[in-house]
């Protein structure tokens, strides 16, 4: 049975815990690994060597650092195939959908490259007679990052590469689901050329993960996962003084309008509601047909119910199985309650099958119709591959529908009108919007925008945002005598 090390003080080792997990493969249940619960011992040492290693790796020159991940990011692109199944492996994700996790990781690992122009202050010569104000952009220290199952390649590489190359040091908690990935991940980055001490992996679960938020001597968290737990993130961080990004839970709408092109509608909607068996924070898991276009919706039916689930190397799979049998009872028993609260259930994936694998936690495409706002289908995140349908009659009512919900993370527009499409983007209280494109995912030169209660903090992942989050501004006022005449003392604020 493969344990999965920690890596602390640039070494990878094993724990001395006797509090173990099990990781499983999510299309045959087959344990493949142990992931230990570090020690209270293990999980201090891991934030006193990332405290001592901080004060070296600040004094790194940022072209250094830049170098640091150009290495790493060739690294990443040698390795790709084999990260990707790995990660393939312990999150049953096909290998193609695999392979797009971890290559939507590589770019930030790019832009981090790009780190010396985005640590750039900015000067104002002659703010008064011979004083000169410039500010600087500084590390904070040490950070901490706690990663869902969902992406175990993306996610990770969504924060500690910026917070490194921004001249922190890094502690990452991966999911206990999938840490093989991560593992690898930071298997790559010390043979990058990584100095010890800058990143370190533990693992655990949630007393590992209360010691991150506690801990006077971390500085900044960020966390990506469910609402409940990121509310919590956030709340126990900015309690103990800490700088926190959580990134929550959606519920991500697509509108369609009369004018769209239908079969582009069609195959977005299929794709972005069971793609990664709808295992993302950016799924679209509500479509809303404006008027006519809910004639649609037959052959959005037709379409899904000629998609499978499969094994990860299987390549006529369209998605893999859902990521733990309790998963799969959640997203079973909400279609049941929204059966019986009146939705129309056109298409049921309980009971799937899927040939060779029977004990996989597989569930089929499902599709529901007639779709209320006050079902628990609508109001909770099912994270699975089931998409709602709703009617509306107007552009109007569609914009109102989704500003009504709790939250705000992606959502799209189909249509063949500028005016409409400007009008949505406009009045939409959603951070990240697509027209005519389903999942409306930044490249990392942007941030990752998610608004209202898919989103707790200031700063967003990666960026120029990003590199907000993970440094402070130092301004300074300088004035260097040029002559002998020396004034008096000056009693006022004002400077002379």
């Amino acid at each position: 049975m493969k344990k999965v090390p920690l890596f602390i003080e640039g070494e990878f080792r094993q724990s001395t815990t006797q509090e173990w997990i099990d990781v499983t493969n999510p299309a045959t249940n087959e344990v493949i690994a142990q992931v230990p619960c570090a020690t209270d011992d293990e999980m201090q040492l891991a934030i006193k060597n990332a405290g001592e290693a901080f004060k070296a790796w600040r004094e790194v020159p940022v072209s250094e650092r830049a170098r640091l991940m150009m290495r790493y990011q060739a690294l990443l692109k040698e390795h790709h195939d084999e990260i990707a199944e790995i990660l393939s492996q312990e999150t049953g994700k096909t290998f193609e959908d695999a392979k797009g996790d971890v290559w939507r990781g590589i770019e930030v690992v790019e832009h981090a490259a790009n780190i010396p122009s985005m640590m750039m202050g900015e000067t104002v010569e002659n703010v008064a007679r011979e004083i000169d104000t410039y500010s600087f952009t500084q590390p904070l220290g040490v950070c901490a990052g706690i990663t869902p199952f969902n992406f175990p390649a993306m996610i990770p590489l969504w924060m500690f590469p910026m917070a490194i190359a921004s001249g922190n040091t890094f502690i990452l908690k991966p999911s206990e689901q999938d840490p093989l990935t991560p593992t690898r991940l930071a298997e790559l980055f010390e043979q990058a050329g990584a100095p010890k001490g800058v990143l370190q992996v533990v693992h655990g679960a949630k007393a590992q993960v209360d010691t991150l938020l506690t801990d006077p001597a971390i500085k900044a968290v960020s966390f990506v996962g469910s609402v409940p737990v990121g509310r919590y993130i956030y709340e126990t961080g900015t309690r103990n003084m800490k700088r926190v990004q959580s990134f929550a839970g959606a519920k991500n709408h697509m509108v369609i309008m009369p004018d769209a092109d239908k079969q582009q509608v069609v195959n977005a909607l299929v794709g972005a509601s069971v793609g990664a068996a709808g295992q993302r924070c950016m799924a679209i898991s509500v479509a809303v047909f404006v008027g006519a276009a809910q004639e649609w919706i037959p052959e959005v039916k037709e379409a899904l119910a000629k998609v499978r689930p499969g094994a990860w190397d299987d390549a006529g799979a369209s998605y893999g199985p859902v990521i733990s049998p309790k998963a799969k009872e959640r997203v079973e028993q909400l279609i049941s309650q929204g059966e019986a609260e009146g939705a129309r259930l056109l298409l049921d994936g309980r009971n799937c099958q899927v040939d060779g694998l029977p004990d996989g936690n597989w569930v089929g495409p499902t599709l529901f119709a007639g779709v209320k706002p006050e079902m628990s289908i609508y109001k909770e995140e099912i994270f699975g591959p089931v998409l709602n349908c709703m009617e509306v009659g107007s552009l109007e009512e569609a914009i109102s529908l989704v500003n009504d919900s709790p939250y705000g993370n992606g959502t799209s527009i189909f249509t063949s009108s500028g005016g409409a499409a400007r009008r949505y983007q406009h009045e939409i209280e959603v951070g990240q919007v697509g027209i005519n494109i389903p999942i409306p995912v930044p490249l990392p030169f942007f941030s990752f925008t998610g608004w209202k209660g898919s989103f707790y903090g200031d700063q967003h992942a990666y960026g120029k945002q990003a590199v907000k989050f993970y440094t402070e501004t130092k301004t300074i006022t300088a004035r260097w005598f040029s002559s002998e005449a020396v004034d008096g003392p000056n009693f006022s604020i004002k400077m002379q």
